[in-house]
């Protein structure tokens, strides 16, 4: 069968709902792992995210458009909801009655995770499902704002009941998802070595490190610098502040003016030659949007996949 995912939002201005978790996160996690697990079944899959828009309206417009040119049989919409911190459980909207026979199914795998079933609901009123072609639908798999909710929230599970839901089966080996860098456990010199490099941080001299897994006076210099950056007393030694920092600026999460602060704004900083005091202002606004249109980029102070390209791959 052929399959158009879109996984939502993670396209700014096409930003989600903020809770507990974030949805750009969650949304991200889950729809790699569906898109992966549908491929590992032997069916082909049309990943429907654009890369960037100009706008909101641009953002669903350009996930239509794919869908339809390619013809999928089936779009699939993946996202998280958000209300009250008391509103719970997982719901899908359907773009006609043609869509309710696969609805059905993707709720009633994910309500076995432990979720309250919300019902299978019209979506008329949602751009996607209404400008589709084929049958749609948009899974809401649970509340970033409840802590009931996120509880029970885990990637892999949800993942599989999707697809589940949608084929009846599960691939019988593994699969890999795009890795999650705040998650990452290696701690090796070869990695902090790479990371560092990756991240622009030089040594005592000014110069990259050179990969050698070897940790030495040079390696340990630009592990201070990194420290120094970021807030992080400096010691030179990589300790488990000095990893977290590394991991979460690794994990690329889309920054936003005013929306977030701390080790990843104090790195942005850095990079776009402003005090870094770790809380995104105006200054630093003005900065990230300088270095957007000096790169080509839609300049909006949002740092998200695009502008993490140019920054740091």
């Amino acid at each position: 069968m052929k399959f158009g995912i879109d996984i939502g939002h993670n396209c700014p201005p096409d930003t989600g709902a903020r809770g507990i978790r974030v949805e750009d996160n969650l949304t991200l996690d889950v729809g790699n792992r569906v898109i992966e697990k549908l491929k590992a079944l032997g069916h082909e899959v049309i990943p429907c995210k654009p890369s960037s828009a100009n706008s909101v309206k641009d953002s669903l417009s350009q996930r239509v458009n794919k869908a339809n040119a390619n013809r999928v049989e089936l779009y699939v919409s993946i996202h998280f909801n958000s209300f009250n911190a008391q509103a719970n459980g997982t719901e899908v909207f359907v773009g006609s009655d043609a869509s309710k026979k696969y609805a059905k199914p993707v709720l009633d795998e994910i309500i076995k995770l432990g979720f309250f079933n919300r019902g299978v609901k019209s979506g008329s009123h949602l751009f996607v499902l209404r400008n589709t072609n084929m049958p749609a639908i948009l899974v809401e798999g649970c509340f970033v704002d409840s802590q009931k909710d996120m509880n029970l929230y885990n990637a892999e599970a949800l993942a599989n009941a999707i697809v589940k839901g949608l084929t009846g089966q599960l691939p019988t080996s593994p699969v890999n998802p795009v890795p999650d860098e705040e998650q990452n456990v290696d701690t090796t010199t070869l990695r902090l070595q790479k990371a560092l490099n990756r991240l622009k941080i030089t040594d005592k001299n000014g110069k990259p490190l050179v990969e050698d897994n070897m940790l030495g006076e040079i390696t340990s210099s630009a592990v201070e610098n990194f420290q120094k950056i970021v807030g992080i007393a400096p010691s030179g030694v990589a300790n488990t502040a000095t990893w977290n920092a590394i991991n979460l600026i690794l994990a690329k999460r889309i920054i936003r003016p005013n929306h977030a602060g701390g080790t990843v704004v104090r790195y942005l900083q850095y990079r776009v030659g402003v005090d870094n005091d770790g809380v995104y202002g105006p200054q630093t606004e003005a900065a990230i949007k300088k270095f957007q249109q000096q790169n080509g980029l839609t300049a909006d102070g949002i740092v998200g996949p695009n502008s993490w390209q140019k920054l740091i791959g």
